[in-house]
C-alpha cells in the first residue's frame, strides 16, 4: 500500500472529524469526497444473515443497506461471503438482474445505478462491508478503487478497535500491533492531524514531525504517537509547539 496514499486518506478523514474523535461516519463522508461517489454506507456483519447497518451518508445509501439486509442479497452480501470487492458498474445490466433479482430493481427504484461493495477485513477477521453508490452508471478507475480500499481498511481498523472496547479515535489504532505496517500507520495518522492543525500540505506536515523529533532527540514514531494521543499539538503560529503535559 502506498504510504503517500495512506497519508492523504488519513488527512481527508481527519478533516471530516474536525478535531473530534474519528468515527466510521467520518470515513464514509471522506470517501464520498475522495472517490467521487454519491454516497456511502457501512454494514457490520457477523454472518451473511446476521448484520446491521452502522452508518450511511444519505437516504439512498441508507436504503441500499436496508434493502440488502431485508432481501439477503446484493453486493454487500457477496463481498462479505467472497472476501473481495464486488463492483456493479451498471445495475441495469442483465448480469446484475440475474445475480440479484430482488435487490437490483429495488436499488434502481431508489436512485442507484452503480454500487461498489468493499470488504471490511483486518487479517482473517471479516467485519462487514463498505458500500458506495453512484446515481449514474460507470466503474471506479484504478486510482479511485485503490483509494476506496484504503478507506475500507481505515473503517475496518476503527470497527475492530470499537469491538475491543476502545474509543473509535485516532488513538490506539493499528500501531499497537507492532510491525512495519503499524509503524507507518501511526506516522500517517499523525501527519494527517498536523496537516489539519497547520492548514499546510502533506509534505510540510511530515517535515514538521521530523523536525520536532530531531530537535527533541525523539524517535519519529514517539512524536507521532504523542500527536495521535493529543499530548502534542502543532500551532500554526510561530510559537513553540507545546505538549499537553507542559500545559498541565
Amino acid at each position: 500500500m502506498s504510504g503517500d496514499r495512506m497519508t492523504r486518506i488519513w488527512a481527508q478523514v481527519a478533516r471530516q472529524a474536525r478535531g473530534a474523535a474519528v468515527s466510521v461516519a467520518h470515513v464514509c463522508a471522506a470517501v464520498v469526497d475522495g472517490v467521487g461517489v454519491d454516497g456511502a454506507g457501512v454494514t457490520v456483519m457477523v454472518s451473511p444473515t446476521v448484520r446491521e447497518t452502522m452508518t450511511a451518508t444519505d437516504t439512498v445509501a441508507s436504503g441500499l443497506e436496508d434493502l440488502q439486509l431485508m432481501l439477503g442479497q446484493g453486493p454487500c452480501v457477496d463481498t462479505f461471503v467472497g472476501g473481495g470487492p464486488v463492483l456493479a458498474v451498471d445495475l441495469r445490466s442483465p448480469e446484475c438482474l440475474a445475480r440479484w433479482p430482488a435487490f437490483t430493481p429495488a436499488a434502481l427504484d431508489i436512485g442507484a445505478r452503480a454500487v461498489f461493495a468493499l470488504p471490511l477485513q483486518v487479517g482473517a477477521i471479516r467485519l462487514g462491508a463498505l458500500d458506495l453508490y453512484r446515481g449514474r452508471p460507470g466503474g471506479l478507475n484504478p486510482a479511485e478503487l485503490a483509494d476506496a480500499l484504503v478507506f475500507a481498511d481505515t473503517a475496518g481498523m476503527l470497527l475492530l478497535d470499537a469491538a475491543a472496547g476502545t474509543q473509535p479515535d485516532l488513538t490506539e489504532l493499528a500501531w499497537q500491533r507492532e510491525g512495519p505496517r503499524s509503524y507507518h500507520a501511526v506516522v500517517h495518522q499523525a501527519t494527517g492531524m498536523v496537516l489539519v492543525q497547520l492548514g499546510c500540505a502533506v509534505d510540510a506536515a511530515f517535515a514538521r514531525l521530523r523536525a520536532y523529533a530531531y530537535a527533541h532527540d525523539m524517535r519519529l514514531r514517539d512524536v507521532a504517537r504523542a500527536v495521535v494521543e493529543r499530548r502534542l499539538r502543532f500551532d500554526p503560529d510561530p510559537a513553540p509547539e507545546r505538549s499537553a503535559d507542559d500545559a498541565s
